[in-house]
């Protein structure tokens, strides 16, 4: 094939299309378990550490905002930082920013199974699970291989009907606290050390808007799309995380010994019926991530064949429906291979970690690209420009920095296996070896 007959991405993706995509990118499982971890760590206090952790993820989303005006391909985070800071830097991102999706997608799929289980106990049999996995990913693969433009549809229902569930169980909970009070929730415990650690997970919680930017080849206006997509969820995020943990943390007398605290809540003032809907919501907000993710990740794999970091094929568009369909099925199948065989929980801080050096790189990129305007070696103008970029920039830096602090032993050294095996990605990749 040659390469004017090459077929193309499609671009179909609008702006509140994107903001779906970032919405549910966000917004998945975090706020079905969270609540109590972090109620578990602050008490009483623990809503504030919602609207510092936004404070924290809305000075990364601005400078994301920026760097993004700037770019219409595909890759969001690896494209911006590989053309920053180069190949290797590029190939760095690449696998992190890969390595956070997938586990963070497999543990999602294990959630949503365990979710269905409250409506039949079969589903926690080990082959019923695989079987409605590979139903689950498989349809959404099939969905996303016939046209982008049905996936950013799907992914758009679902983040409406997500922050509508959400929404209702705050209305209700801030209704019945009117009228009964609120329970007594223990104070905030002194030093920072607990709200450190409350950040580190919280950064799990609002990670995820990074995602939507992988696949702006197929937006019609990415550089100004972008940037309000990227604000629109973080102010919709950060307004029903802080809300649905004032209504768990003042409605379970324990909220920190509660494993589904927003099911348990919802019993408290809808009684049976409560945890069974709040189970539906749960549903469809993993069903949501996953569909938003089948939309997104695959492009970061389509960007590192077109720059020649991954081998060619991952870069073959579909002749009749325009999408990367090589790259689907590979994130489909490793999806479905990590959820087989791990837990929920068993990757989520690995994925945090590997946010936590793509946010940071990315940040540092705002004043690079912004020194070179003007030069032989600038990128195209920014269609948003922040104010103080360069200020948000070093507070993005220092914030994932500080965060990082948290990080355990095992888990550096996980990570330093990533950057060793990315590193011998880029070896061979410069050598001109696939």
């Amino acid at each position: 094939m040659t390469a004017a007959a090459r077929p193309e991405l499609v671009r179909t993706i609008g702006r509140w299309a994107l903001a779906g995509l970032v919405i549910n990118g966000v917004i998945g499982s975090a706020i079905f378990g969270m609540p109590s971890l972090i109620a578990g760590k602050l008490g009483r206090a623990a809503p504030w550490a919602w609207i510092l952790a936004a404070v924290l993820i809305g000075v990364v989303i601005a400078c994301f905002a920026e760097v993004a005006s700037r770019f219409r391909d595909a890759g969001g985070p690896y494209l911006y930082v590989r053309e920053t800071f180069g190949r290797f830097a590029g190939i760095q991102t690449g696998w992190m920013a890969y390595l956070a999706r997938l586990t963070a997608s497999a543990s999602v799929a294990n959630l949503f199974v365990i979710y269905l289980g409250e409506f039949w106990p079969g589903f926690a049999r080990r082959e019923v699970g695989v079987a409605v996995l590979a139903l689950l990913l498989g349809t959404l693969a099939f969905v996303n291989f016939r046209g982008v433009g049905q996936g950013s549809r799907i992914s758009s229902v679902i983040a409406a009907a997500k922050l509508t569930g959400l929404g209702l169980f705050v209305i209700i909970g801030l209704v019945w606290m009117g009228g009964h009070g609120a329970v007594e929730a223990p104070p905030a415990p002194a030093g920072t050390s607990p709200w450190l650690e409350a950040l580190l997970i919280l950064v799990f919680a609002y990670g995820g808007f990074e995602a939507a930017l992988m696949p702006l080849a197929e937006a019609k206006d990415p550089e100004r799309d972008a940037p309000v997509a990227l604000f629109t969820a973080l102010a919709a995020s950060a307004i029903i995380y802080t809300l649905v943990q004032v209504v768990v943390t003042w409605t379970l007398p324990d909220a920190a010994a509660v494993p589904r605290p927003v099911a348990a809540a919802a019993g408290v003032f809808l009684g049976p019926v409560g945890g069974a809907l709040m189970a539906i919501v749960a549903i469809t907000s993993t069903f949501g991530y996953l569909a938003g993710g089948m939309v997104n990740v695959p492009r970061l794999t389509f960007a590192m064949a077109e720059q020649g970091d991954l081998p060619k094929p991952f870069a073959a568009v579909h002749r009749v429906f325009r999408t990367p369909y090589l790259s689907i099925l590979c994130y489909a199948s490793l999806t479905f291979l990590l959820a087989v065989n791990g837990s929920f929980l068993k990757n989520l801080t690995l994925s945090v970690v590997a946010r936590l050096i793509t946010y940071g790189l990315v940040c540092a990129a705002l004043p690079v690209l912004r020194a070179r305007d003007g030069t032989a070696k600038a990128a195209p103008r920014a269609a948003f420009r922040l104010g103080a970029g360069p200020v948000f920039a070093v507070l993005g830096v220092l914030g994932m920095a500080v965060v990082a602090t948290q990080v355990s032993r095992n888990e550096a050294i996980v990570m330093a296996v990533v950057i060793g095996l990315a590193t011998v990605h880029y070896l061979v990749a410069v050598s001109g070896k696939r």
